[in-house]
């Protein structure tokens, strides 16, 4: 009788759990003539109008003299904004590079704040972006800049048919903490959390905020947790589609169609070693995967005390993917050979 019983209550449950929500695209307004930029008359901020007529903001920042050799369109990490690239874009500026970072759908002052957009959403979005940041610049280089969850997405996108129209990917410390890295607690519990809560949003719990750092510049994370465009309740829908996303970063890592650069740190506490090995592991012998350790690294490279060693090895990798990193940055693997596949 206990077998059946089990079975019976195990049915209800499932029935009960819903699909976890994801924010479906725009309808496009009546006369829309397709995706454009909307310039703040300032020039440096503006709107990325895209695909469907959603408005994504955006910050820029340009070479003081002349047209730029180079430009990025950098992506945001998980419930963070445009703002993170605030240390990163003026660096490159002055090397002559031009960045454009965006709020990604869901985030920031982006539509359905709080809500998860979807994988198909977030990279057709980042191919509106890059081509009208090409059509901007039709002689430069043009580079796509994923930070963590940033990095995710623009694996997918890059991995794709089509990809982005862009010439090199550099990912800062990829999300690749997918669902075959979660263990079969994390994972459970999140699949039911999603389907039973999906819209309830939680804040991370005490001891991962006293535990776990993001970076060692202290003041950078204080500016970011007050930031208003910083989400800091999550829902458990969101987390999911968060998980799949880097569920697909995992397995489609060395897939991406362009001279790809992945840094990581030695100190990443948000993407640990283990999950990073597996997708590296997966990747195998990419052709157009390389990769940079950074022994005093953590997850938010480009905002670390350190940060302007990437912010040069970034420069150099466009300039020639090929040449060796100003830094001297090995590859990672070999760093991460011990490390549990899961921890």
């Amino acid at each position: 009788m206990i077998r059946p019983l089990t079975a019976l209550c195990l049915a209800l449950i499932l029935t009960a759990c819903a699909t976890p929500y994801v924010q479906p695209p725009l309808t496009p307004p009546a006369g829309f003539a397709g995706p454009h930029i909307a310039e703040a008359p300032a020039g440096l901020s503006g709107t990325f109008v895209v695909q469907d007529g959603a408005r994504l903001p955006y910050l820029r920042w340009s070479p003081a003299d002349g047209e730029p050799w180079a430009v990025i369109v950098a992506l945001h990490g998980m419930n963070d904004s445009r703002a993170s690239f605030r240390l990163a874009g003026p660096w490159w500026a002055e090397q002559g590079i031009e960045t454009w970072a965006y709020d990604q759908r869901g985030f920031g002052e982006a539509p359905g704040r709080g809500l998860w957009p979807g994988e198909g959403t977030l990279t057709a979005d980042l191919r509106s972006v890059v081509a009208l940041v090409r059509a901007r610049h039709p002689e430069a280089l043009v580079a796509v800049v994923g930070e963590s969850m940033g990095g995710s997405i623009a694996v997918a996108a890059f991995a794709s048919d089509p990809p982005p129209a862009a010439d090199r990917l550099i990912l800062l410390a990829p999300g690749v903490w997918g669902w075959s890295s979660q263990g079969w607690l994390n994972g459970t519990s999140l699949w039911f959390a999603a389907r039973l809560f999906g819209d309830r949003a939680v804040e991370p719990p005490e001891w991962a905020v006293r535990d776990i750092r993001a970076s060692d510049n202290m003041l950078e994370l204080i500016r970011n947790g007050r930031d208003p465009n910083s989400i800091l309740a999550t829902r458990f829908d969101t987390l999911a589609g968060l998980v799949g996303l880097m569920e697909t970063a995992s397995q489609r890592l060395g897939e991406t169609k362009v001279p790809t650069l992945l840094l990581y740190g030695a100190h990443d506490q948000i993407v640990t070693p283990g999950p990073m090995r597996r997708a590296l592991e997966r990747a195998g012998e990419s052709p157009t995967l390389r990769t940079a350790f950074y022994p005093a690294g953590w997850h938010l490279l480009d905002r670390d005390l350190g940060a302007v060693t990437v912010y040069g090895d970034v420069a150099a990798a466009l300039r020639d993917p090929d040449a060796p990193l100003p830094s001297g940055a090995s590859a990672v693997l070999p760093h991460l050979q011990s490390a549990a596949p899961d921890r």
